[in-house]
């Protein structure tokens, strides 16, 4: 061996020691020590050289970037022997669909190795850390790592939260606009039913929040918050009804009218009261339109029966007192015919005692 990087380092009768400083490829082969005796004894030794990785570098990568567009990163690493592998990583969770290419390098020793992500950039990738690792045997176990933070530019988000959920006249009422993108969308606009605000001493705008005092029915409509950014514009809206303070009382003022106008049955009795219980525990305006239409049925359907009795026993009773009278005065004009005075037309008539038992006394 004749190199100044090899030097020796222990000679003796039973060992032999050198050393090779700056190993490179070149030094890869075959070794062999020679004892120089009769006859001459020899040992061989293969010695590999691995090709340490270079580096790694992210390229395709352009900031910012806009939401919808394809983004396409590699990761590429040369000099390693063998071939060294590539992973990616997301926010520290690991990628798998990936494509993934193996180059021989020109001294047809080493490999040049890349990866390339392909993916859409998404408003959640926004501020995401994308690294690329590459592992080999010649690291031991220290991976390289190359990181790159990604750039979403993206339209605003807007979602809008009320400081109620059952808004009432004279409350207060607090309405705040969230608007999210990037950049960082302007002031938002405040808008009801497609126009200005229209009351402002009442209506006050303080950035994202629109603050309305002294609740009223003319406040009820559709308010629009819109935010938008150099991308582009966002809105949403919420519907704002005000309801009466009495209508959570209605339940228990009807109580009084069913239990009143139960004449009927105790079926009926125990629908009204239990209708009236769930009322009561029912806060919700809607609900209560719904409990009392039952009832106001239920007291219609009594009274149209008791006015049809009552017309049903009129007429029977109607009848029956023209027909007797009828008979009555038909009798009594019978025995007044032949007679000459009223005395006599009593005793002769059909009704009178005599003839009756007379008829009797015939008939039998």
């Amino acid at each position: 061996l004749r190199d100044n990087r090899i030097e020796l380092v222990r000679a003796s009768w039973h060992e032999l020691s050198i050393s090779v400083s700056d190993v490179s490829l070149s030094d890869e082969g075959q070794y062999t020590c020679s004892l120089f005796t009769m006859p001459v004894k020899t040992s061989k030794a293969f010695l590999t050289v691995l090709g340490v990785p270079g580096k790694p570098q992210i390229t395709g990568f352009t900031s910012p970037v806009m939401e919808g567009e394809r983004m396409q990163l590699t990761c590429k690493t040369s000099g390693s022997k063998p071939a060294a592998d590539i992973r990616w990583f997301k926010n520290d969770k690991e990628v798998k669909d990936v494509r993934y290419l193996k180059e021989e390098d020109a001294n047809r020793k080493t490999f040049t190795v890349s990866s390339t992500l392909d993916f859409l950039a998404d408003r959640s990738d926004d501020g995401a850390v994308v690294s690329c690792r590459v592992d080999h045997e010649s690291l031991n176990s220290t991976p390289q790592i190359e990181k790159q933070v990604l750039e979403i530019h993206y339209t605003p988000l807007v979602k809008i939260i009320s400081s109620t959920s059952w808004p009432e006249e004279g409350q207060s009422i607090i309405l705040t606009c969230e608007s999210k993108g990037k950049p960082v969308p302007e002031p938002v606009l405040w808008t009801k039913d497609g126009g200005e605000l229209p009351d402002p001493e009442r209506m006050v705008v303080n950035g994202r929040v629109l603050s309305i005092s002294f609740l009223n029915k003319t406040d009820n409509g559709t308010y629009r918050c819109e935010a938008k950014n150099p991308i582009g514009r966002n809105s949403t809206e919420y519907v704002l009804i005000v309801h009466d303070v009495f209508n959570t009382l209605l339940p228990t003022t009807v109580i009084p009218s069913l239990t009143t106008a139960t004449v009927t049955t105790n079926v009926a009795l125990t629908a009204s009261t239990t209708t009236s219980a769930a009322a009561t525990s029912i806060r919700d305006p809607n609900a209560l339109a719904g409990q009392t239409g039952p009832d106001h049925a239920l007291i219609g359907g009594i009274v149209a029966v008791v006015v049809f009795v009552t017309l049903c026993s009129i007429i029977l009773l109607g009848r029956y007192l023209a027909r007797h009278k009828g008979t009555y005065l038909t009798n009594e004009a019978k025995g007044a015919e032949d007679a000459p005075d009223a005395d006599t037309a009593i005793i002769n008539a059909e009704g009178s005692q005599v003839n009756a038992e007379e008829k009797k006394e015939y008939f039998i």
